[in-house]
C-alpha cells in the first residue's frame, strides 16, 4: 500500500475521543477570531487545534475515524501504525496517521486546500471612482466641477453571505458615513463579496496623512474587518 509519510514517528492516539467545545457547533454564527468559519461550516477538529472549516458531516467523519484508529493499525512496513488493507493515512496535518478510506483522505486534502476561503477573514480594501458626465439625451451632457474628483468605493471578500455594515469614521471615532451592502458570490472572490460606492470624496493628497478609517462589520458572525486608513471630510468646491 502506498504511503506518503515514510519514516513518520508513530503518534499514540488510540481511543482518542474529540470533545467538541460548545462554541464550535455555532462557529458560523459568532466571532471566534481569525479562525471563524463562514456560515455552513464548522471546525473539523481532527485534533483539538484543527480549525480547518468543513461541513458538519466531515467533522463527524473525523471524530468517528479518530475513535476507530486503534482497530485500523497493524505492525507492518510502516511500523506499528501501518494501516490494515483498504485504509491509508488521513494526513489532515503533519503527523496524522489515523487510517481512513482513500475517499476520506481525498476529501481531507480538498478541505485543507479550501481552508482559507471558508473563513471569515473580512478583507476590506478601497477603490476610487469618478462620476461620468450625464447624457442629456440631446447630444449634450451635464457635468459639474466635482465630476473628476475621486470618490471612495469600499470592496471586500471573505464574508458570510448576507448583510455587511460599512463605516467611514474619523480617528476620533466619530462616524462620517455609514452604509449597508449585501455580500454575495462573485467570480474570483472567496465567500461573500461586495463593492459599495459611498459618494464620499477621497481627500488624500501628498503631505496630508489619513485622518480616518474605513471598516466593515459582518453581521452574521459579528466579525470586524481591519481598519483601512483614509482621508475624509475635505471641502470640495
Amino acid at each position: 500500500m502506498k504511503r506518503t509519510l515514510l519514516g513518520l514517528a508513530a503518534t499514540a492516539i488510540a481511543g482518542l475521543a474529540v470533545t467538541v467545545p460548545a462554541t464550535s457547533a455555532s462557529a458560523a454564527t459568532g466571532d471566534f477570531g481569525p479562525d471563524t468559519c463562514r456560515q455552513g461550516y464548522v471546525w473539523r477538529e481532527a485534533r483539538p487545534s484543527d480549525h480547518v472549516c468543513v461541513t458538519s458531516g466531515n467533522r463527524t467523519q473525523a471524530r468517528d475515524d479518530n475513535a476507530a484508529a486503534a482497530g485500523r493499525w497493524t505492525s507492518g512496513a510502516f511500523g506499528p501504525h501501518t494501516c490494515v488493507n483498504g485504509y491509508v493515512w488521513r494526513e489532515a496535518f503533519s503527523g496524522d496517521d489515523v487510517c481512513v478510506t482513500p475517499g476520506v483522505r481525498s476529501q481531507t486534502r480538498a478541505d485543507n486546500a479550501a481552508a482559507a476561503d471558508r473563513k471569515v477573514s473580512a478583507r476590506l480594501w478601497i477603490n476610487r471612482y469618478t462620476v461620468p458626465p450625464r447624457d442629456n439625451g440631446d447630444g449634450t451632457s451635464t457635468t459639474t466641477s466635482v465630476d473628476d474628483i475621486p470618490r471612495l468605493k469600499l470592496s471586500g471578500d471573505h464574508y458570510n453571505f448576507g448583510q455587511v455594515r460599512l463605516y467611514l469614521r474619523y480617528n476620533t471615532g466619530r462616524t462620517f458615513w455609514t452604509g449597508t451592502v449585501g455580500a454575495s458570490a462573485h467570480g474570483g472572490f472567496a465567500g461573500g463579496s461586495f463593492g459599495k460606492k459611498t459618494g464620499v470624496f477621497d481627500c488624500s493628497a501628498p503631505g496630508r496623512p489619513a485622518n480616518g478609517y474605513a471598516q466593515a462589520y459582518d453581521v452574521v458572525s459579528g466579525r470586524w474587518s481591519a481598519r483601512v486608513p483614509v482621508r475624509i471630510g475635505c471641502a470640495v468646491l
